[in-house]
């Protein structure tokens, strides 16, 4: 006979989180017999997630950004690195001022919270957690992301980024503890769940498999990363919801072994291994260097005999994690970091000068100059640039398919794909940082053939497909930071119009003008790719 064991599966064993009080209101203790209850008034849930994702829409942890200087100071960083780290600060300068959000992403708003048995609020909880959401939403300079099905195959802008994704539990006690997350489509992409056997889990077995599955996660979710890895899980979504949480820091103080209840450990070893893998890959803070993470998490859960579920995830630059709480003391958040420039040097890293290049050429012209670089080569753009997405370039495909010519805008002006947030009053641009360029990579032999697409601004790596049509067709795809879009719209972006597609909304083609952007040549007229030679 065994004797019954149970634990909480992921002792926590200290919570070192520095809060600020928003209010005393909404919350009292009452008498329920003869147990004392913590009644709480809906409008405190309402209040602390507004407030919530509002601070983590502007602000980042004060870690996060000493781990962005740690960057700048350390000798052994690449130019590339250092130059992407000192970006980034500035974009957090920048952000802070509550105005420009730090990324054009704002993100699906995600809430997972721990109940205590003793709370009573009477509503249902993710109701008044929705309603502080939407309120954020509604009058900050954020972005629309989430797209509803209304059929099978049609789909549309819900208006307000809602729904919100929000779990939750039950626990003991008095206290109702959160997590809120504004997770952005790039980083979110970049999870990868490896169903796994019992065959991994030996030192060579689980060095190849990691340093062959790090690549899967490229440069398109915005480097420097936290990395999570997770090993095991009950589940499959088991192991998918500790990655979430561990690359949030919410696991930070997790136990260091394991025990017969099976509970969650942190396995340091094994994160110094991966992180030196990480710097070993060379990849970089995205254009090549050593800060491919800032830092990594490793986990080990319990699993079924036959299952071993591998989770691999990351927290992106805009590392948009923040903590609450209601006890019978009031309502608090984790309080972020409110003067980023603190960690800004006085002077910026020092690289040699970037290749001036006039967009408001003829298309001929520019492809002309941009052939005289190798890749790797920074620029800095000035000129007329339009701006496409995923449901542009699938309208766009449209007009191909039935027999219509390539709209000109897409021949005579490099396309950046991007997707704004909303303007701030006074303002030419809300913030309006690159997005993703893999999910364009379908499109663009096709696209190349007709006239367009010739020059591709972006972030991250892409498929060979794009080389190959660039190669064909004398094309070129630059490379952009991704995350700095607070500062690209503050500094870079003078004048945005919307030119076709305007009920699309945030997916609608636009036209910029942009001074001094910068880009890198990433992929060229020769067949030339910078990420396959790393």
């Amino acid at each position: 006979m065994i004797d019954f064991i149970y634990q909480d599966p992921y002792p926590i064993l200290k919570d070192d989180t520095q809060y600020r009080k928003i209010t005393s209101d909404f919350v009292k203790v009452e008498q329920f017999g003869e147990r004392e209850v913590l009644t709480v008034d809906p409008k405190g849930l309402e209040l602390l997630a507004e407030e919530a994702l509002t601070d983590v829409s502007f602000m980042l942890r004060t870690t996060h950004l000493q781990k962005l200087r740690k960057i700048l100071d350390d000798p052994e960083a690449t130019d590339n690195d250092r130059f992407v780290a000192y970006n980034l600060l500035q974009n957090a300068s920048v952000a802070a001022e509550g105005q420009l959000p730090s990324c054009q992403d704002t993100g699906t708003a995600i809430v997972m919270a721990k109940k205590g048995e003793s709370i009573f609020t009477g509503v249902d909880d993710a109701e008044w957690l929705s309603r502080g959401i939407f309120n954020t939403y509604q009058k900050r300079n954020l972005r629309y992301s989430q797209i509803v099905p209304i059929s099978m195959f049609e789909e549309k802008n819900s208006g307000s980024n809602l729904p919100a994704q929000i779990d939750i539990y039950a626990k003991k006690g008095t206290s109702y503890d959160f997590l809120f997350m504004a997770k952005g489509g790039g980083s979110a992409n970049k999870t990868y769940l490896y169903q796994q056997t019992k065959s991994l889990l030996n030192e060579k077995s689980l060095d190849e498999f990691i340093r062959a599955k790090i690549k899967d996660l490229g440069t398109s979710a915005c480097p420097p990363y936290h990395l999570a890895l997770v090993i095991g899980g009950t589940s499959a979504e088991a192991n998918l919801s500790a990655v979430k949480k561990a690359s949030a820091g919410y696991y930070d103080h997790l136990p260091t072994t394991g025990n017969m209840a099976g509970q969650a450990f942190r396995d340091h070893e094994w994160e110094e291994r991966v992180q030196k893998i990480c710097q070993e890959s060379a990849i970089g803070a995205q254009f090549g260097g050593k800060y491919f993470t800032h830092d990594v998490r490793v986990i080990r859960l319990p699993r079924h005999a036959a299952s071993c579920p591998v989770g691999l995830g990351v927290s992106c630059s805009a590392d948009r994690n923040i903590k609450g709480k209601i006890t019978k003391d009031g309502i608090f958040v984790e309080q972020l970091e409110v003067n980023p420039k603190q960690f800004l040097p006085e002077t910026a890293p020092h690289l040699e000068a970037p290749v001036e290049i006039d967009l408001d050429q003829p298309m001929a012209d520019i492809l002309a100059k941009l052939s005289q670089y190798p890749v790797k080569t920074r620029l800095k753009l000035n000129g007329t640039v339009i701006v496409a997405r995923d449901i542009a370039h699938a309208k766009i495909k449209e007009l191909l398919d039935a027999g219509k010519p390539m709209p000109d805008y897409f021949k005579n002006h490099p396309v950046y794909y991007a997707g704004p947030a909303k303007t701030p009053d006074g303002m030419a641009s809300g913030s309006f940082g690159p997005t993703t360029a893999g999910r364009m990579d379908v499109y663009v032999d096709e696209f190349q053939k007709n006239g367009g697409s010739m020059i591709m601004l972006a972030k991250g790596n892409r498929t060979k497909q794009v080389t190959d049509a660039c190669n064909k067709y004398g094309g070129f795809y630059l490379g952009s930071i991704g995350g700095p879009a607070a500062i690209l719209a503050q500094d870079n972006i003078l004048k945005v119009e919307v030119v076709d597609f305007e009920e699309l909304g945030m997916e609608a083609v636009r036209k910029i003008t942009v001074k001094d952007f910068p880009a890198f040549i990433i992929t060229d007229d020769k067949g030339n790719d910078f990420f396959a030679n790393l």
